[in-house]
C-alpha cells in the first residue's frame, strides 16, 4: 500500500537545459518532496530540444538528457525522471511502460509553465494542476477566442498563475470563463546559503534580450512579451548611480550592446552564467544583489508577476531591486526587495540599500523565507488542489 502520495511535475529543463529553468523545476520537485510526496519529473512533451552551446533546436538530445541526468541525480533522484525523444521514440529514465503506469497511479499532476499539451495518458491522473509562470498571454488569447488557448487550459482542473493581482480591479488581464488561483514562486530555502556580502560590487541578473513570437493586442494596445523593451527604458540607469550594474545576457544585438557598454553597464553572455546548477548559484553568490526589469506585458498589465530568479537572489541574502508589476501590493518593499518604475525610484533604491547593506541583504533572506519558501507556497497549492 502507497504510504504517500504521488505527484508528476512536468516541465521544460531538458527542452532548454539552462541553469534558471533547471532551478525552476528544483524548487518544485524538491519542494514537493520534503512535503512527503513521492514526486516524478517528466518531460515527454514531445518538443525537440535547444543546445544552449550552438544557440539553436536540435535534434540530438543527448546533451539535454544528459543535463537532466546530472539534475536529478544531484538531489538523490537519479531513479524518478523521464525524457522522451519523439523523434526517435524513445524514453530516457524511466522506462516508457512504467511512465504509463504512473499516469494511472499519480495522485495529481503539476503542468509548470503549461510544457505539455496533454494526451490521452495523461486524463487517466483526475487532478491536473497548471502553473502559469507567464501570466496574461494565456488570459488574453482565451479573451479572443484562441481555440488551441481554451483546448490546453480546459484539459487541467485546477489553473494557477504567478499573476497575483490578476482578477484585481486595478489589473487589466481579462478572467472570463476560468476562476484563477494565485500563487509564487517557490524557493526550498535549504538549497541557498545567505551569503551576505558587502564587498561584492555589482547588481546583476541573468536574462535574454528579446523573445520573438509572443507580442499581442488587447483592447488596442500592443504588449510585448520581452524584457528587452523595459531594459532599452533603463539603459542610462548606470549614470544617475554610483552602483555597477551588470548583466548577463542572450542573444543581444551589436548596436544594443555597444550603446549598454557606452553607459557604463557590464555585460556578460548569459551561457556563461548557466550552463549548470552550480555556477548559475555561484553567479548569484558572488552578486551584490539583484536588477532587473519586467516584461513589458508583465508591468503594463499590472498582473502581479515576480520572478522566480528574483526569489533565489533574495533567498541568497541578495537585495532585489526589480520593475513594478503590482507585486509590492503582495509582498513588502522598502527592506531588502525594492520595486520601481522610474530611473530615479531605481536610483534610490540603491542608495537605500547601500546605507546599510547588511540589513537589507538579511531582510532579503527574511523574505524569502516567508513569502517564497517552497513549504508553504507548495502547501498552499496542493491544499487548494485538493491533493
Amino acid at each position: 500500500m502507497r504510504q504517500s502520495k504521488t505527484i508528476l511535475v512536468l516541465h521544460l529543463a531538458g527542452q532548454y537545459p539552462l541553469a534558471g529553468v533547471a532551478w525552476q523545476a528544483i524548487h518544485y520537485v524538491m519542494g514537493l518532496t520534503k512535503l512527503g510526496y513521492d514526486v516524478y519529473y517528466i518531460e515527454d512533451s514531445g518538443a525537440s530540444p535547444y543546445d544552449p552551446r550552438k544557440q539553436s533546436i536540435v535534434v540530438d538530445p543527448s546533451y539535454s538528457v544528459a543535463f537532466l541526468r546530472y539534475m536529478m541525480e544531484r538531489y538523490g533522484l537519479g531513479q524518478k525522471w523521464a525524457f522522451w525523444d519523439l523523434l526517435n521514440d524513445t524514453y530516457y529514465g524511466l522506462a516508457r511502460e512504467r511512465l504509463q503506469q504512473l499516469y494511472g497511479e499519480a495522485d495529481a499532476i503539476v503542468n509548470l509553465c503549461g510544457a505539455t499539451y496533454f494526451r490521452e495518458e495523461h486524463f487517466r491522473c483526475n487532478i491536473r494542476i497548471l502553473v502559469e509562470t507567464d501570466p496574461a498571454y494565456e488570459q488574453i488569447k482565451l479573451a479572443h477566442g484562441d481555440t488551441s488557448t481554451e483546448t490546453l487550459l480546459n484539459a487541467h482542473t485546477h489553473h494557477f498563475t504567478y499573476g497575483e493581482n490578476i482578477g484585481n480591479l486595478d489589473c487589466i488581464v481579462p478572467t472570463e470563463r476560468l476562476q484563477w488561483k494565485h500563487t509564487r514562486p517557490p524557493v526550498v530555502i535549504d538549497l541557498w546559503d545567505c551569503r551576505i556580502t558587502p564587498a561584492a560590487k555589482s547588481f546583476t541578473s541573468v536574462a535574454t534580450w528579446q523573445n520573438a513570437g509572443k507580442d499581442i493586442e488587447f483592447n488596442g494596445e500592443s504588449y510585448s512579451w520581452s524584457k528587452h523593451v523595459n531594459f532599452l527604458r533603463f539603459n542610462k540607469l548606470p549614470k544617475h548611480t554610483s552602483q555597477k550594474l551588470e548583466l548577463a545576457v542572450g542573444n543581444m544585438d551589436q548596436e544594443n550592446e555597444v550603446s549598454f557598454l557606452k553607459n557604463g553597464w557590464r555585460l556578460r553572455n548569459s551561457y556563461e552564467t548557466s550552463q549548470d546548477l552550480d555556477v548559475y548559484q555561484d553567479y548569484i553568490y558572488r552578486s551584490r544583489g539583484e536588477f532587473t526589469v519586467a516584461k513589458d506585458l508583465y508591468a503594463r498589465t499590472n498582473c502581479g508577476w515576480f520572478s522566480d530568479r528574483s526569489a533565489c537572489y533574495l533567498a541568497a541574502g541578495k537585495p532585489v531591486v526589480t520593475q513594478s508589476t503590482g507585486f509590492e501590493k503582495f509582498i513588502p518593499t522598502g527592506t531588502g526587495l525594492f520595486g520601481f518604475s522610474t530611473i530615479d525610484e531605481a536610483a534610490g533604491a540603491f542608495a537605500s540599500i547601500n546605507s546599510d547593506y547588511k540589513r537589507h541583504a538579511q531582510a532579503a533572506r527574511d523574505i524569502a523565507l516567508e513569502y517564497f519558501s517552497a513549504e508553504k507556497v507548495l502547501a498552499d497549492l496542493m491544499r487548494e488542489a485538493g491533493v
